[in-house]
């Protein structure tokens, strides 16, 4: 018989959280139906070796160890689409989050047969952030504000990773969920096509113990793109619309090349647009890797190959370019005009050409080489 509860757990480098969470939901689920997945995302702290332990002591205890994979919504998925249960719960590994509060969001899918979604929150009620900065807590609140702006159905806490959710939502919602990010709640929310049953439980939001968080630069970034995939990517596909920002960014550097070496510095005009072309395609690959290929982000020997690969590809759009801009300035056009249109002449070519090289073709055939050695 399959388990009543399955509790979705993402852990990267969570090795002495690992025992901690689950004895704490040992001691609060006792006397429900349930199993734990841990999905690890390759940790390389020693939280491989630790999962298997307990997989093999204890039955209710599962690992999914993704190799080559990244990002705690997509963890999430995986999890849930691993088991039978009749109801997900998920939750952090690091105990920010209150596990007596589960049993409570549990019981309601008792108490209303109807209902969708339990979540926790640490906006309303008894609920807080415990000992988040006044900034922090500034910034988590006004893009609560954003979210709640897009949502069909109300919560005072959209961006929370502490709730449980019926297998029928996760079906009705799954092949639209992007899968990116943090924010999987706030992905399964704007995935639904109609207002949710939903119930919400306040708790106070505790302070890690042992390891680091996960949030820096990037994960506000794939927030926003959440955000912008759930709102415009019918229109436009996100990943283009980052390449295009991209590229934005790349344009703008240039453009500050050109003013300094060519405007101040008195460096030949085409000399200057050579320079500033290069730095601004090095600085573009550097973004898309980082945040628009997040995903398959090449490090290493695959990163500086693919660098290599990136630069060439682009070698034909930069040679167009800088021939394009030196033709319009010696026509008399404006030197940032010129500039800027020489610049943007490869912008196609590059999106087309080096998605499906530097990004797809090029890890996948290293990755082949090095299982057939």
């Amino acid at each position: 018989m399959p388990p009543c509860v399955t509790v979705i757990i993402p852990t990267f480098r969570e090795r002495e959280n690992i025992p901690l969470v689950l004895g704490r939901l040992d001691a609060v689920l006792g006397d429900f139906d349930w199993e734990v997945v841990f999905v690890d995302d390759d940790s390389d702290d020693g939280s491989a070796a630790v999962l298997l332990g307990l997989c093999r002591e204890l039955p209710h205890v599962r690992a999914i160890r993704r190799i080559g994979r990244r990002g705690l919504a997509a963890a999430c998925i995986e999890g849930m689409a691993s088991s039978s249960a009749a109801l997900f719960a998920v939750m952090d590994a690091d105990l920010q989050h209150d596990e007596t509060v589960l049993p409570k969001m549990i019981e309601a899918f008792r108490r209303e047969p109807g209902l969708d979604l339990a979540v926790g929150t640490r906006y309303s009620g008894c609920g807080g952030m415990g000992n988040w900065s006044k900034g922090r807590q500034l910034v988590s609140r006004v893009a609560t504000q954003m979210e709640k702006l897009l949502l069909r159905t109300p919560l005072s806490d959209p961006m929370s990773g502490f709730f449980v959710l019926r297998r029928e939502l996760f079906e009705e919602t799954v092949h639209s969920m992007t899968g990116k990010g943090f924010k999987i709640l706030l992905d399964i929310v704007l995935s639904s096509r109609r207002e949710l049953r939903t119930e919400e439980f306040p708790y106070e939001f505790r302070t890690r113990c042992h390891g680091e968080s996960k949030l820096d630069v990037v994960v506000g970034l794939e927030y926003l793109y959440l955000l912008v995939d759930k709102t415009l990517g019918r229109l436009v596909p996100v990943r283009f619309a980052l390449y295009v920002l991209a590229g934005l960014s790349g344009l703008l550097l240039h453009l500050l090349l050109m003013g300094v070496l060519f405007r101040a510095g008195g460096l030949p005009f085409v000399n200057a647009q050579i320079a500033a072309t290069l730095v601004a395609m090095i600085s573009n690959f550097l973004i898309n890797n980082a945040v628009t290929f997040r995903a398959q982000r090449l490090k290493g020997f695959t990163f500086a190959l693919g660098l290599t690969a990136y630069m060439a590809i682009c070698a034909l759009g930069a040679i167009v370019n800088v021939q394009s801009a030196d033709y319009l300035y010696d026509k008399g056009i404006p030197w940032w005009f010129a500039s800027a249109t020489g610049a943007m002449i490869g912008a196609v070519w590059n999106y087309a050409v080096s998605t499906q090289i530097v990004w797809t073709w090029l890890p996948s055939m290293l990755s082949s080489r090095s299982k057939i050695k």
